[in-house]
């Protein structure tokens, strides 16, 4: 990893130019030749950035990255993605990906205390690294800050769990893309959602089942006028109300579970921006069946934020200050798996949900749904960003048991 990147973290047109032209290989890949549709565009996008970063072309942290991507182009992106999740029809879908998630997120515990009986001694302040890393591998960032907080993590020890942390996401996301492509789990578990896409077919046209399910449809300019402007107003919205119920109910001030159950769930935009999204998909269901281009414009904005993920990975900070650390992660993350598959097929539940479970617990409702996006499992989106929102609730909770289970 260069310490000077070729393009520096300043120069947003340069790193706006190379994520939306790297996010438009990606597709273009993806429908075009058949190694980049086995191996989804999703990966194509990370793999990019991913090299791009540790070659010192792209810094790993910047402005569009932090605050555009993440601050603007996701929230975006959600509601145009969720105006097809009717609450009518997601119910049941809703209820299995829940039973997966919490299952996981005990998994997530057992691995935080198998890592450390095995580790420690060897890492520093893995006691406290392992409350950190539970609340972030069952909710998400404000969890791990959160936990930090509470058992007085040191800066340095923190750093390091997030450089481990973000090259661990990056070969995580890969391996989650690909199972659905892999026999083993294919033959093992049910897939209707897969079924579903595949029944389409591939046409000599399409060339690959990718193309074949974004094929070409028509869209008015009136139609991406009323996108954005739902989108738009949504994430508006939302972002007032959660800070109206945040500052009313402030959380880890010790106020107690009423305040910590309400701040932390209807105070994170997220849940109310899915929550407003799916009301008005319900409410509004059939005009929004004949608005065009929804589904292509999230979608799209989805595949700049996979760039975006796979640019903090840096591989030489990874073996220079974390090794162990990258280890006692990886731990964790199998333990979750194998909870959320192994439970799953005990269960008879799809292979969809297992996977989408996983993914929320480890990566967050963001990512989740990012990943049902990319492989066109749209009638899952809403419930696993429900799901996946409940875990910046119940993380901190998990995280502080383990932390004080463990001396922190």
């Amino acid at each position: 990893m260069f310490s000077t990147p070729l393009i520096s973290p300043d120069n947003t047109w340069a790193l706006m130019a190379i994520t939306c032209g790297w996010a438009a290989f990606s597709i273009y890949a993806e429908q075009t030749w058949a190694w980049a549709s086995k191996m989804s565009g999703a990966i194509v996008a990370l793999l990019g950035a991913l090299i791009l970063t540790n070659v010192g072309i792209i810094p790993t942290n910047c402005v569009f990255f932090d605050d555009i991507v993440w601050g603007y182009v996701v929230p975006m992106a959600i509601p145009l993605l969720l105006l097809s999740c009717d609450i009518r029809k997601i119910g049941r879908e809703a209820g299995k990906i829940l039973i997966i998630f919490l299952i996981g997120a005990v998994g997530t515990a057992i691995g935080a205390v198998l890592g450390y009986n095995l580790l420690a001694g060897k890492v520093d302040n893995l006691a406290g690294v392992a409350a950190m890393m539970t609340g972030s591998y069952i909710g998400g960032t404000v969890n791990f800050a959160a936990m930090a907080g509470a058992f007085d993590v040191p800066g340095e020890a923190s750093s390091a769990a997030v450089v481990a942390d973000n090259l661990l996401m990056t070969l995580y996301f890969f391996v989650l893309i690909a199972i659905p492509s892999i026999k083993f789990f294919r033959s093992k578990f049910t897939h209707p959602h897969l079924d579903e896409v595949e029944a389409q077919g591939v046409s000599e046209e399409a060339k690959t089942q990718a193309a074949a399910f974004w094929g070409k449809k028509p869209i008015s300019l009136c139609d991406i006028a009323i996108n954005f402007a739902i989108s738009v107003i949504v994430v508006w919205v939302s972002t007032e109300i959660a800070a109206v119920i945040a500052a009313a109910f402030p959380t880890n001030e010790g106020r107690g579970i009423v305040n910590d159950l309400i701040g932390g769930l209807f105070g994170n935009k997220y849940l109310i921006l899915t929550t407003i999204s799916m009301i008005i998909a319900t409410v509004f269901s059939k005009p929004l069946e004949k608005l065009g281009g929804s589904q292509e414009i999230g979608t799209y904005l989805i595949y700049l934020f996979f760039f975006v993920i796979g640019a903090p990975a840096s591989i030489k900070a990874i073996f220079l200050n974390a090794p162990l650390l990258l280890v006692f992660c990886a731990i964790m993350v199998i333990v979750n798996m194998l909870f959320c598959f192994v439970f799953g097929k005990l269960f008879k539940f799809d292979l969809e949900d297992c996977i989408l479970a996983s993914n929320a617990c480890i990566g967050g409702p963001t990512t989740a749904a990012a990943m049902a996006i990319s492989k066109g499992w749209i009638k899952l989106v809403g419930p696993i960003m429900l799901v996946g929102t409940l875990g910046y609730v119940i993380g901190t909770y998990f995280g502080t048991f383990i932390g004080n289970f463990l001396g922190a």
